[in-house]
Parts: structure tokens; sequence; C-alpha cells
């Protein structure tokens, strides 16, 4: 039986099954990914790719309802935020389509001797995209906008979660204009995942998924010389320093924290309360997430796996401040954790999930030392009255993104990306198109050519 099952979550049916790609349709496709970066991605304009690219942003916004209500029965996303993530991911393309041109101009170099030269930004080949389920569109979106407006070619592996929309997104690139091989979608296993990787067709891996995959990837690609982006999640602290608006501050916490029912690798996880406002915010937190109305999780497995790291955290000495910390299918309520004793293994998980842990510290320096205990760094987000504290904790963060009195500011121009445990490289803005490029020198002796 194939792995790439549409089980909706909610109702535990299985609701369509996908055939597996064989090692024969694998190749045919390396073999289309190639041919269509010679014959397309190194011959056609800049120009060309960005009209092509404002295409999928037009049939993304077109097919919307359709699109949201895959993945609302493949991964449980609630409709309004699905559609949320299809207009998100229509964002970035035409991002790319609206800005790729400039990202790609030549960059001029001044020679010492006579002549002229450039660094100019060139596709390198064919790239296997190994994404994750939480996000089915935009986290495709933040690696294939940037790239095929590149030049680049894509072969995406999805999660067997989300067989649908990967297939709405293959046909989306070719009703866009894209050409067979631009955009291919594969029901591809970890071993045909682990060949295309070592191909020498395929020139560059990009991987957003766990720690685990990024090491065994990352490992598989290296051995290979190949160039690798992975972003592995994190366990994101939320640094509450100072406020003038209480309600306004939990409201934003809340808001952040239960985001797609707390399945966001950079949302808040680890909330780090200064003592004096600590007991407000955790009864208005608490308070408030009584009423927050979740979808289930990905599926019974992963409400499960929640429920065992919450009981093992228990079972360590943390307090359950609210919730009762088990599953029931694929839902799980909203969960607090306090009182997480100082070595406690929960302290260096990411709990996948709409679980917080809480922590009472005495100052700023103790929440930067304690924000920062933690193997990973993707994003951080501090909290205060005074904007040269934010600056100068911001600073102090061992993250990849930290964001000052905000959640949700993620957009299409703002790079995106971690360090530590959380993984190398950055995905969006203007920095996203640098990762996969050939930076190639252009000298001449010929004086004032380009």
């Amino acid at each position: 039986m194939s792995a790439y099952t549409v089980t909706n979550p909610a109702t535990g049916q299985v609701e369509k099954t996908y055939p597996s790609a064989t090692d024969a349709e694998v190749d045919v496709a390396l073999a289309a990914a190639q041919n269509a970066y010679v014959q397309w991605g190194r011959t056609t304009t800049k120009a060309e790719r960005a009209a092509l690219l404002a295409k999928v942003a037009d049939l993304y916004e077109a097919r919307k309802q359709e699109l949201a209500e895959t993945i609302n029965h493949e991964m449980g996303k609630k409709l309004d935020e699905a559609i949320g993530e299809v207009e998100f991911s229509a964002s970035i393309y035409r991002y790319y389509a609206d800005h790729g041109e400039e990202f790609l101009a030549d960059i001029p170099v001044e020679r010492e001797a006579a002549g002229s030269a450039v660094v100019r930004k060139m596709p390198i080949g064919p790239l296997v995209g190994v994404m994750p389920w939480n996000y089915p569109y935009y986290q495709v979106a933040r690696f294939a906008a940037p790239n095929l407006m590149l030049g680049n070619t894509i072969l995406l592996k999805h999660a067997s979660l989300c067989p649908a929309s990967s297939a709405a997104m293959e046909r989306i690139f070719l009703d866009a204009g894209f050409p067979k091989g631009a955009f291919t979608n594969l029901y591809a296993s970890f071993d045909q995942t682990s060949a295309m990787i070592a191909d020498p067709r395929v020139r560059g891996v990009s991987l957003t998924g766990s720690e685990r995959a990024g090491v065994a990837i990352a490992g598989e690609a290296g051995a290979a010389l190949k160039k690798v982006v992975c972003e592995l999640g994190g366990s994101d602290p939320f640094v509450v320093l100072g406020t003038d608006d209480m309600d306004a501050l939990v409201a934003t916490a809340v808001a952040g924290k239960y985001e797609n029912c707390g399945q966001v690798c950079n949302g808040p996880k680890r909330f780090i309360v200064l003592d004096s406002l600590y007991d407000e915010f955790l009864a208005k937190f608490a308070e408030a997430s009584k009423a927050v109305e979740l979808g289930p999780l990905c599926s019974v497995k992963a409400a499960r796996h929640l429920s065992e790291q919450v009981a093992q955290a228990v079972a360590d000495g943390a307090t359950l401040a609210l919730g009762d910390g088990k599953n029931d299918g694929a839902f799980f309520a909203p969960t607090i954790l306090t009182d997480i004793p100082a070595g406690a293994p929960a302290r260096y998980t990411e709990f996948f999930g709409p679980v917080s842990q809480f922590y009472r510290v005495k100052d700023e320096a103790e929440a930067i030392a304690l924000a920062n205990d933690t193997p990973y760094g993707l994003g951080s987000y501090v909290f205060t009255t005074d904007p040269r504290q934010g600056e100068r904790v911001a600073d102090a963060l061992e993250t990849g993104m930290t964001y000052v009195n905000e959640v949700g500011a993620d957009s299409a121009e703002m790079p995106f990306g971690g360090v530590k445990n959380s993984g190398f490289g950055r995905e969006l803005g203007s920095l996203g198109i640098n990762e996969f490029v050939n930076l190639k020198l252009i000298s001449l002796d010929t004086p004032d050519y380009f």
C-alpha cells in the first residue's frame, strides 16, 4: 500500500490513496527536470520567468477555496487558516515575479586592472525539495518561487500526508505555462529521495522538517557535494519584559501560540516572563486558552506523541497548569506546563502542538540566558515598552529571527531561517534567491563593456 494517503484527521477516514512512484518514474522525472533546466531555465529571460510566476499567483488566488479544502482534509487545517495560507503563498509567487529581475541584476566589480567585470546570478540545475505537512503550500512556495525565477527546476518530495495538495501544485505550474519538468511532484520513498540526492543531475536540496531528517538529508547532500538548505524547527522563546496593555499582549500571545493548532516551526513555545508580570500574564493566557477553538492535529499519531511528551514532562516534575495533556483522537486541547525543573528534557524538546511552557525570570539577563538555553535557534519574540531594550535583547538572542512587540509578521519580503540545530540557509526576501545560485564572474579586458 502507498504511503501517500489522504486520511482526514478530523474523522480518521481514509479518503484517497495515491500510487507510489516507481524507480522508472523517478528516472523519467529526473531526465525531465534536467531537460527543462537546459531548454528552459538557461534560455528564458528573467522577464519571461517572472510572467510565469505571476500566472501562478493568479491561479492560487482563483483556486483558493479548492486548495484550502484540500489541506483541510489532508492535515486538518481550519478553512479560514487554510485560505490564509493559500493567499500568503500567492503573495510569495507574486513577490518574486515583481522583484525577481531586480534581485538577479548583475553585480558590478571594480577591477584593479583595465577591463570590465560583473558577477552574474545564474541557475545551477534541478533541485530536490523535501517538504513538510504543516504548511503544504507555503513551505513549497518559499522554496519554489525564487528558484523558478532563477531558472532552476524543482523535484518535489512532499510529506506523505499531502498527496492531493502536491498534485494540485504541479497542476497549477503546468496550467500557468511552465514546461514539463520545471516543477514535478513525485510520490517518492525515502530510498528514492536518497537516490535523487545522489544523482549527478540534481544540484541542490532544500529540506523543511525535523532535526533528525536534517541530519540525514544534509549528510547525504554533503556526501554528494550538493548545496543544502535546512529549516528544522525550533523551540521559540516568547520573552515578556514589559507591557502597557496586558490584555492586548495576551491576545497577541494566544493568536501566535494557537495558529495552525500550534504546529508552527517558528511559533511561540516557551513563554519567559518577568516575575512582576508572570502571575497576571499566566492567568489571563490560561483563561483565554480555554476559549480557543482548535481543529485536529495532523494525525492521531502526532497527537499521541504530544500526549507522551506531556506525560514525560509531568513525570520529570513539571506541573500541568491547564489541560490534562491527553489526546482525543487527533484532537488536543490547549495545555500549559509550568515549574519545569532545570535540566529536564522538556526544556530542550520541541512540542509541536498546542502545548506551552511557562518560565518565571527575575530580570532581562536571566530571560536571555533561559531563552538561549536550547539546542534550537529559529525565531524569537520580545515584548517590552522600551524599543532600545527590544533591540538589545534581540541582539543577544541566538536565533535567526527576532520580532519585537509583534507576532505573525512573516511576509514575502522578510528572510526566514535559523541557526544552531534549527538549520542553515535563508528563504524569502532578497536572500532567498541567493541560496541555489551560480555567482558567476564574467571578466573582460574590454573597458566599460558592462
